[in-house]
């Protein structure tokens, strides 16, 4: 028999709620300890004779790689994701995610993703799961536009372990793109009154899956075979359900020419994401769509505060825009075209704390934390 879902966004007995860092995932700490990496990293393009564009902290970095070429670079991986297709011993789909997370990134310089490399780390190399991934990985490239010209494969059964014996793995991915010099997109032309769009999301995407199998699995002791009537399929199906890959429509907005002040790949951290532009700019959102029934079940199973779903997950919002008010129509235009959802979300405003508002939720976003106003 299915719960009965209770209002969304219920925040009732909040001493029991999860949070990501009771689910294992500490990103304050992660912050901290990445300062000492970062002041080391930083002190490496002295060794390069490609000029580093920018700083670090956005979504992908940019070479100049000569005759007004950048190549925009990124890597990322899927995460704990991955324990739920060894929970559902389906691994065709997680290739797509892997994709998704590396060009939707790529993209928010303003690049055209053109190639990706993988690696994969395995307990035991057994060939229906890697032919299996590659499935995946094939499938996000086809949608993506892009090349896979190579790889790696570790055996190291002694570092990993898996739902299933010997089918522990791991998955990254590292994606290359070209942008012109002159036209890197880092927000920094964001002004007063500029419009924020939305583009929808299949669902929780490759993000806060720590937090959501804490809460299924331990405190709601589901299954992932079970059917959810409010969610219309299984539960694991619904983790499933790979990553969108944004870049048909991302890439006809970019040759359109359309002058895109800012574009935000919203994954952990959810809409803080919005203050890595370099502008001095915050946003107020006054019209979030409704999010996938997901966000509300994970919110009422696992007793979640607003402030903390909003921190960890996107929400139902995959990808944003930020464009002058001339500039919508055809944002939506093209996004028609693509068959993806688009919303008008709200606007940018003149801030130097970057505060990120929720009107609805009355929340508001600062130092990558959300606070009740």
């Amino acid at each position: 028999m299915v719960r009965k879902l209770k209002s969304p966004f219920s925040t009732e007995n909040p001493k029991e709620e999860l949070q990501y860092i009771s689910a294992g995932v500490d990103t304050a700490a992660e912050e901290k300890g990445l300062d000492n990496l970062i002041n080391l990293l930083k002190r490496t393009p002295a060794f390069s004779d490609c000029q580093v564009k920018l700083d670090f902290g956005y979504f992908a970095n940019v070479l100049d790689i000569g005759n007004n070429t950048g190549l925009a670079i990124s890597t990322d991986g899927v995460g704990t994701k991955i324990i739920v297709a060894q929970m559902m011993n389906r691994y065709d789909t997680i290739g797509i995610d892997c994709i998704a997370m590396n060009v939707n990134d790529i993209l928010c310089v303003g690049a055209k993703p053109v190639s990706m490399v993988d690696y994969i780390a395995v307990q035991s190399p057994d060939p229906h799961l890697l032919e299996e991934i590659g499935k995946g990985l094939y499938e996000g490239a086809r949608i993506a536009h892009i090349s896979i010209p190579g790889g790696e494969i570790a055996q190291i059964k002694e570092m990993l372990k898996g739902e299933k014996e010997g089918f522990g793995f791991d998955l990254v991915g590292t994606a290359v793109g070209l942008v012109p010099l002159d036209r890197i997109i880092i927000g920094a032309d964001i002004k007063d009154g500029d419009i924020l769009l939305g583009l929808r999301s299949n669902g929780i995407h490759s993000n806060g899956f720590t937090l959501a199998r804490k809460v299924f699995f331990e405190k709601g002791k589901y299954k992932i075979d079970k059917y959810i009537e409010a969610l219309g399929t299984t539960l694991g199906e619904e983790l499933l359900k790979p990553t969108h890959i944004y870049v048909p429509e991302i890439v006809e907005m970019i040759k359109s020419g359309l002058n895109i002040k800012s574009l935000i790949h919203i994954t952990s951290d959810g809409f803080l994401n919005l203050s890595r532009a370099k502008a001095d700019c915050g946003y107020v959102i006054e019209n979030l769509p409704e999010p996938q029934p997901i966000f509300r079940l994970i919110q009422e199973v696992g007793e979640i505060s607003d402030e903390e779903m909003f921190r960890v997950f996107n929400m139902g919002i995959g990808f944003c825009i930020v464009v002058s008010k001339s500039e919508v129509e055809k944002v939506f235009d093209i996004s028609k075209k693509f068959n993806v959802e688009c919303h008008r979300m709200g606007y940018s405003t003149s801030d130097r704390e970057k505060k990120v508002i929720i009107e609805s939720k009355k929340l508001i976003g600062k130092d990558n934390k959300f606070f009740k106003f």
